[in-house]
């Protein structure tokens, strides 16, 4: 790829470790943290509120521990709605930045419900809000030494292919590529990133079981039952081209991260050596090999 090494992370979510409340079984910290070290991983995502210590210091102190540093977080926050300010609740968010030597806010236009199965339609004052929001914690990400990127992301505000297509005419906010997210939302995450590879800041990596992507697409199943039915592959064993997304981002000299992200669920701890670990080896091995 680049001729600085590529800078590979995991995510607590591969591990089943999720915000939305009914997730399935949450692996202690000290357990994912420590498959992620076993693994060769040298940052993670921090992961949803409150699988972290609180204070910055008690994080990075955690995170060291295991050889780790952070990269940033996934941060769903409500940006449409005009009588909300996300300022304050991003830069709470921010505060664990420096010390954890995390550098990416990776943002998502959350609906103000819980869950991914359903949204609302915006309308022109909720969109014109939402633009000038992803500005505006753009620059107050920036004022903390932090890229703040945005996450279209399934049962967010910015899913489909419209909605992306209104944030790169209408914000200047670099974007998280998420190879499935996109993909279920009507967007080719190999298309896009040969279209607008300038405009990426930051990846997702997943593969997916393009046939289950489909039943989320037509409603047959809600995105929560579709990743329970194995949805998410690991990488090079699914239906997206993962060697061509990363030779698009290759000629424009992409530098940023390569984030193992794959949603996974989980019933109840499985055997030590055993459960996501697997995955999370085999997609490793694969990003591996095909960025050298």
């Amino acid at each position: 790829m680049t001729a600085s090494a590529p800078k590979i992370a995991a995510a607590p979510i591969s591990w089943g470790v999720c915000e939305v409340p009914g997730w399935g079984y949450q692996l202690p910290p000290d357990r994912v943290l420590r498959e992620m070290a076993e693994l060769g991983f040298s940052a993670t995502e921090f992961g949803p509120l409150g699988f972290l210590p609180e204070t910055p210091a008690e994080k990075a102190e955690l995170l060291s521990g295991f050889g780790l540093r952070a990269t940033g977080g996934f941060v769903p926050v409500v940006l449409h709605d005009p009588l909300h300010d996300p300022v304050p609740e991003v830069e709470a968010e921010l505060a664990s930045y420096e010390s954890a030597g995390a550098s990416v806010l990776v943002l998502a236009a959350a609906t103000g419900v819980e869950g991914y199965d359903s949204r609302p339609e915006l309308d022109a004052v909720g969109w014109a809000t939402l633009l000038g929001n992803l500005d505006r914690l753009r620059q107050t990400a920036q004022d903390a030494g932090v890229l703040a990127v945005l996450h279209p992301h399934v049962g967010t505000m910015v899913e489909t292919a419209d909605d992306l297509d209104r944030v790169l005419a209408g914000s200047g906010i670099p974007l998280c590529l998420d190879t499935g997210h996109l993909l279920i939302g009507g967007t080719d995450p190999v298309a896009f990133a040969a279209a607008h590879a300038d405009r990426i800041a930051h990846v997702h990596l997943k593969d997916v079981d393009l046939a289950l992507v489909r039943t989320v697409q037509t409603g047959e199943r809600t995105y929560y039952d579709a990743v329970v039915a194995g949805m998410y592959r690991p990488l090079g064993q699914g239906d997206v081209d993962v060697r061509s997304i990363l030779a698009s981002l290759d000629a424009v000299g992409y530098d940023g991260w390569f984030v193992l992200e794959q949603d996974n669920v989980i019933d109840d701890a499985p055997e030590e050596g055993a459960g996501p670990i697997d995955d999370a080896r085999a997609s490793v091995e694969f990003l591996r090999s095909a960025l050298a």
